[in-house]
């Protein structure tokens, strides 16, 4: 049974989202949580601890009676997804435009039991 949590259009890169996701891939729910919360400097890690903390309730509530604690649940697979590209004007030198590209993500994160 697989607890799945999707974010999507998420303001942030998903190129500054990817080192967050590889840092909690593969380990169980309760370090995930402490590796997150030790990066609250970034924006992005309190975002990707909400995705996870429903991914658990999501896992819990198909569950049902015999849900598993948080110490043995995992993190199966975090992945982030490109989504579409804000684009926006901005001036630049001698009367001109530069267009900037404002990235967004679609983050998944999937929770089940430890092996």
């Amino acid at each position: 049974m697989v607890g799945r949590s999707v974010q999507r259009f998420i303001l942030v890169s998903p190129k500054k989202v990817k080192p967050v996701l590889d840092l909690i891939r593969g380990k169980p729910v309760h370090e995930a949580r402490w590796i997150l919360e030790m990066n609250r400097k970034r924006k992005l890690a309190s975002i990707i601890l909400k995705g996870l903390k429903a991914a658990v309730a999501s896992y819990q509530e198909k569950a049902g009676t015999e849900a598993r604690p948080d110490e043995e649940l995992v993190v199966l697979t975090a992945k982030v997804d490109r989504g579409p590209i804000l684009k926006r004007w901005r001036a630049a030198w001698r009367g001109r435009a530069v267009m900037r590209r404002r990235r967004m993500s679609h983050i998944t994160i999937e929770v089940t039991e430890g092996r």
